[in-house]
């Protein structure tokens, strides 16, 4: 995995904390990006200017071999077995980690957040200085910095996601072209004399990005008054007149990064009302991605979408932070090992950066009429930004 961890070495110099300490499995995606070894049960990682690992003797070989570590050590390096035996597991385990690190010459270690407290303290008991976001030099949440590392992307990775990306337009076509190709009967959707579901069409999602390569937990299929919730899932039949979000995010089976893609289908004839939400949606996404370049704040990009909104006399978390109707999320989010992850592209969100992935997604929701969403997955560049999405944009089906 390419990565540059240029920005964690600033942070070490910046600190004087002499390393960066991760006790996660390969699930955590800061552990993943720092170790660049992928293993279902917890392990550690510790970056002290080279990445060093500390696994069970069953995942020594793999990670020998795939994690590109500068060394890798075995608990039974450290005479586990014996320590248990003296001390008890949860004590053996702590003197091995202390010495692990302490071989390297670190006498002080950051770590994120969501370090276990009971590792710590037992570094703590061992010589070791373990410093969280709460406690000095690091303070102030400092010790997201892989967060924020993870969030500019190398060519490599941008490639990455570029490919899950290629992968979510397949499935994207599939979903469409089962909704295109449904009939009508009685206001419902009918696909092969049954009606059409959204399981249905989730399943096609799901078989055609397995094909291509990627895989998803799960997916948006919402029409209706489904559609009027950002995060409902959607089920049943689907009904003809009405709006169906298709929402896609599926994660690269081998790189482990993902793509998101929004797009809103209609079969039948959308009420006036549905092509007006529509046509100010694309509107919207249009000024967000003309915001996007180096500098600007994702603040400001969130700012353009409430924009075309507002002056359209549609209401905004902006201007109403009650409302349950019209532009009720934020515009978009960081894509990379995580769905979601930093930047953010809403209130508050900071400078944009070359390398940044990002997503654009406006969309307007009200019960009594449903939900539109669009959205794109772009890269920040040096001049402006490459939108990643080849997708085009369509009510009727």
């Amino acid at each position: 995995m390419e990565r540059d961890l240029s920005a964690l070495d600033a942070f070490l110099d910046e600190t004087g904390v002499d390393g960066f300490l991760i006790d996660a499995a390969g699930d955590d995606s800061d552990q993943l990006y720092l170790s660049g070894f992928d293993a279902p049960d917890p392990f550690h990682t510790l970056y002290d200017g080279e990445v060093h690992l500390l696994v069970s003797s069953l995942e020594y070989g793999r990670a020998m071999t795939e994690s590109r570590a500068a060394s890798v050590e075995r608990h039974v390096d450290y005479d586990l077995p014996a320590l248990v035996e003296e001390h008890g597991r949860l004590e053996g385990g702590r003197r091995v980690l202390a010495s692990f690190v302490g071989d390297r010459g670190v006498e002080s270690v950051a770590v994120p957040s969501r370090f276990p407290v009971a590792t710590a303290d037992g570094l703590r008991d061992h010589g070791i200085e373990v410093h969280s976001p709460d406690t000095p030099p690091i303070g102030r949440g400092g010790t997201n910095v892989i967060e924020s590392t993870r969030a500019k992307k190398t060519d490599a990775e941008v490639d990455h996601v570029r490919t899950a990306q290629k992968a979510n337009e397949a499935a994207m076509a599939a979903a469409e072209d089962l909704i295109a190709a449904a009939s009508i009967e009685n206001g419902t959707l009918h696909h092969e004399d049954e009606p059409l579901t959204s399981e249905r069409v989730k399943e096609e999602i799901e078989v055609t990005l397995l094909r291509h390569g990627c895989a998803l937990d799960e997916t948006i299929v919402a029409c209706g008054a489904d559609a009027a919730d950002p995060h409902d899932r959607g089920s049943g039949p689907l009904a003809a007149d009405e709006p169906i979000i298709v929402d896609i995010f599926p994660r690269d089976k081998a790189t482990k990064y993902h793509a998101d893609m929004t797009r809103t289908f209609l079969k039948g004839d959308p009420p006036e009302e549905i092509r007006r939400w529509y046509d100010l949606t694309a509107e919207a996404k249009q000024a967000a991605l003309e915001t996007v370049e180096p500098g600007a704040t994702g603040a400001a990009v969130h700012d353009a979408v409430c924009d075309v909104y507002e002056d359209a006399g549609e209401p905004t978390l902006r201007s109403d932070e009650t409302t349950e109707t019209g532009f009720i999320h934020n515009t978009g989010h960081g894509v990379g090992l995580d769905v979601h992850e930093q930047p953010l592209v809403g209130p508050g969100g900071g400078e944009l950066e070359p390398g940044h992935v990002i997503t654009i997604e406006p969309g307007l929701y009200d019960p009594a009429v449903g939900g539109i969403r669009i959205e794109d997955i772009v890269v920040v560049t040096e001049d402006g930004y490459e939108n990643l999405t080849d997708y085009p944009e369509a009510l009727v089906v």
